[in-house]
């Protein structure tokens, strides 16, 4: 218990201190409707001059950054960068062709196509928009699934890229049934190119880019290193040149090991030579790289350099012919003639090309927020979903697949000089010579070879197991979430993984607001601070008053455990002792049913006297203390939802009824409109903070209250 002396302080501090009273704004919900409506139509639908100029320099931002280029400045940084990253994309757009479940030249258009556009709506200035290896796995499956529906599987796979003159020719309604399966193969990624990016363009529309921040960097890393392990095993058979069928459904990592094994003896020993030749010569070129690219001023192309020498072994030593195995075939210059994708399998790959829109689009804004942070400079989510949109939907009228910002050539685009994105437009030059030019003499090139590109590019993802002891010590709620992610996407189903991945990423968000714990606060010696007592050393409580805090939203899902984990804390439970109460009574009536009327009354009358004083000291487990009233502290309450106002209103009643005042302290403007609209209040209008007895800006305030309602006359000093 604390001394007069100091009761008589605070007595003094209560007569000098009122509490604090702020008058609220008044809002635009408290506004009359017809006038809050006028004036969002006012400011969206008026169209001047100035807001024509900026919406379209907005939705095509090269029209905004290209007039102010410094061309002395920057040109030398992105034509390197450009050119770079263009040579390194020719064998890398070859080898995710074939991951992706398609011929060589569509690789290459897609990358060309998409440096193109993202160049001229993309809002980051680094980040590099092409080929990217989960989203290739993710449209190969589906090529591969209705490839399987519509029987091509059973038919032999021809060698060349399909009958083109007949592609031109024919209408999109019969294109099902002219085309041959490299034909029909380039329809269906194109057509869930097209779906996909119109899932994106609308997500753009409804302003909705948000949702990338749902995807938590845990989760997408996860994601792509079990997608990585998929698409290693989806390349072993072409490192052994083996001929087996890319299975379906679920659990198709231990489905393909288990038709590698049955068919380990069928393996190609060319393929297999040439695949364990150019491992061993790009795994330490890769690191000679990575550990020198401090001082080099550009990677060295060890891929494209692998690519030639491949092709040029191949050509010569009839690899195809002689040994049997697998090359890229024709590839022809030029382009093709735009074609609609087919709208019959649409309602087949609508589910599937939204998770690939939500895939391609969350690690483009990751990528574009990340590299846009470093650089000093602002990017726009829903711009980018745009970008990334028109950058699938337009290249789908081309026999194009899917595409996103790609981490390995962005980082090698912003270590060469990259400024803007001019370097995408040099790139596309790039490519645009080897798809007039170069591209047929890829004829020979082994699809072994490009197996190789592919998986010693999945380094960097696989990589992270060696990372997943340091992130379980770092946070074991990321590490779960990445480790359920990443089994999930490898071991069970890539689409899968993601939905079950975002589905623990809420849960383990939800949980943390169930395992919140009601906690006693204390002063911290004579400032007007509060602190946790488990916590510190040296913190006092109050007399008569008691301080808690909870630390989450108190909503539905939480706000049973909210009531339960207050009663722990505060050492009593309103609705136990009201029930305990009613049953002494009835107890002390049935006893002294056979006494006289003044015994009865007497003993009654003691007995209620008892009873409320066993009500009034509510005793905490470590002291023998007691108190009139609880003040809680909704500092960290960030929302209530209906549930939440009743829990409390509940609480107030229960305590009040047992001589127990509620006091709330620290509630936001939310919580406060949520309180007033829920009917917390006894005359239903909450009035402003402090002036209402019930809610208080500070601790301080309401514990000075509370204190004055506990001693006699209202005044503190006589509390002793």
């Amino acid at each position: 218990m604390m001394s007069c002396s100091k009761s008589a302080e605070d007595g003094g501090e209560t007569d000098q201190h009122q509490p604090l009273i702020l008058e609220r704004v008044k809002k635009e919900a408290d506004k009359n409707w017809k006038t809050v409506v006028s004036d969002r139509l006012k400011k969206h639908c008026t169209c001047t001059a100035q807001k024509a100029k900026s919406k379209i320099l907005g939705f095509v931002p090269i029209l905004s950054w290209l007039p102010r280029y410094q061309c002395r400045d920057w040109i030398l940084g992105d034509a390197m960068s450009g050119l770079i990253v263009g040579i390194l994309l020719v064998p890398q757009s070859i080898a995710y062709s074939l991951l992706a479940g398609q011929d060589p030249i569509y690789g290459l258009y897609t990358s060309f196509f998409a440096s193109i556009i993202y160049a001229i709506l993309g809002s980051s200035r680094h980040i590099s928009v092409g080929i990217f290896g989960v989203l290739c796995l993710l449209v190969g499956q589906v090529v591969d699934r209705e490839l399987a529906v519509a029987g091509y599987l059973a038919e032999r796979s021809s060698v060349g890229i399909g009958n083109f003159s007949e592609m031109s020719d024919q209408g999109n309604s019969s294109v099902e049934i002219q085309c041959d399966k490299s034909c029909y193969a380039i329809t269906v990624g194109a057509t869930v190119t097209f779906t996909a990016g119109v899932y994106q363009v609308l997500m753009g529309l409804l302003q909705v880019g948000f949702v990338s921040v749902y995807l938590s960097d845990s989760l997408l890393s996860g994601f792509a290193t079990g997608a990585s392990l998929t698409i290693l095993t989806s390349q072993v058979k072409y490192l052994l040149g083996l001929k087996i069928p890319r299975p379906q459904g679920w659990f198709t990592l231990f489905k393909t090991w288990y038709s590698l094994f049955n068919n380990i003896g069928k393996t190609n020993i060319c393929d297999l030579v040439t695949s364990l030749v150019c491992l061993a010569v790009l795994i330490p070129a890769k690191e000679i790289n990575n550990r020198f690219k401090a001082k080099l001023k550009a990677p060295i192309p060890f891929e494209l350099f692998v690519v030639i020498i491949a092709t040029v072994a191949s050509h010569f030593g009839r690899f195809n012919t002689e040994y049997g195995s697998g090359v890229a075939g024709d590839i022809p210059t030029g382009f093709l003639p735009p074609q609609l994708p087919s709208w019959s399998l649409i309602p087949n790959v609508a589910v599937d090309a939204f998770s690939i829109a939500i895939v391609g689009f969350a690690i483009t804004v990751s990528l574009s927020e990340m590299f846009a942070k470093k650089h000093g400079y602002t990017v726009d989510a829903n711009q980018e979903m745009y970008a990334i949109g028109f950058c699938n939907i337009l290249p789908s009228f081309f026999r194009c697949f899917t595409t996103s910002a790609a981490l390995t050539k962005t980082l090698v685009k912003e270590s060469t000089g990259c400024q803007t994105q001019v370097s995408g437009l040099v790139s596309g030059l790039v490519l645009l010579l080897v798809l007039l030019v170069i591209a047929p003499l890829f004829y020979s090139l082994q699809k072994c070879v490009l197996a190789v590109i592919i998986v010693v590019n999945l380094r960097g993802a696989l990589q992270k197991f060696a990372d997943i002891p340091k992130m379980w010590r770092s946070n074991r709620v990321d590490a779960s979430i990445w480790l359920i992610t990443m089994a999930t996407s490898a071991l069970v189903n890539t689409e899968l993984g993601l939905l079950v991945g975002v589905l623990v990423s809420a849960y383990c968000v939800l949980g943390r607001t169930q395992r919140v714990q009601v906690v006693e606060l204390g002063r911290a010696g004579d400032r007007e601070h509060y602190e946790d007592l488990s916590s510190y050393h040296g913190l006092q409580r109050h007399p008569g008053v008691a301080v808690f805090k909870y630390q989450a939203p108190i909503y539905y899902a939480n706000q049973s455990l909210f009531k339960k984990s207050l009663y722990k804390s505060v050492g009593l439970n309103p609705v136990k002792e009201k029930a305990r109460r009613i049953k002494f009574k009835k107890k002390q009536q049935q006893e002294a049913a056979g006494k006289s009327e003044e015994k009865e009354d007497a003993s009654r009358e003691n007995d209620v006297e008892a009873a409320a004083a066993s009500v009034t000291l509510m005793h905490d487990k470590t002291s023998s203390r007691s108190f009139h009233s609880l003040v809680m502290d909704c500092g960290a309450v960030l929302f209530l939802d209906t549930a939440g106002v009743n829990a409390l209103k509940e609480i107030h009643k229960d305590y009040g009824e047992l001589g127990v005042k509620v006091f709330l302290a620290r509630c936001n403007p939310s919580v406060l409109d949520t309180l007033e609209r829920g009917g917390y209040y006894p005359d239903g209008k909450g009035g402003n903070v402090g002036e209402n007895k019930m809610v208080f800006f500070t601790i301080p305030d309401a514990v000075r209250y509370a204190q004055s309602l506990g001693a006699p006359n209202g005044n503190p000093d006589s509390r002793c």
